[in-house]
């Protein structure tokens, strides 16, 4: 099987907003939408929104057994592990394991997130 497919639409829209589902946990700071999922491998491309004064120290540094990629679409976000502002255009490929996180947004900012459980550690 591969990743779900759907045609153009702005994700970004107010008409869109019924799509995005708070993250569990987070007071409505943070919102997710899924874009695409494989559902037999796992892997993933979601949209995460941070709104302004957002903080998920609550939640600690994160890390997975799959490496990820991240592009900041719009806004600035702070990672506290590797002590940087991360801002509009910067991108990372994450290795497995690597200690992310936690976050501290100023402004409201939109990640992009592509995830490969599919390539495990072991």
């Amino acid at each position: 099987m591969s990743k779900s497919t759907i045609q153009y639409w702005n994700t970004l829209a107010s008409t869109s907003k019924s799509q995005w589902d708070a993250i569990e946990g987070s007071n409505g700071d943070l919102e997710q939408l899924t874009l695409s999922m494989d559902p037999v491998t796992g892997d993933y491309t979601r949209l995460t929104r941070f709104k302004a004064g957002a903080d998920t120290s609550m939640f600690g540094g994160k890390s997975h057994e799959y490496p990820e990629e991240i592009y900041i679409v719009s806004g600035r976000l702070f990672d506290v592990a590797f002590d940087v502002w991360l801002e509009a255009g910067d991108y990372a490929s994450r290795p497995p394991s690597e200690v992310h996180g936690p976050f501290i947004c100023e402004q409201e900012c939109v990640v992009l997130e592509i995830s490969f459980p599919s390539q495990t550690m072991t």
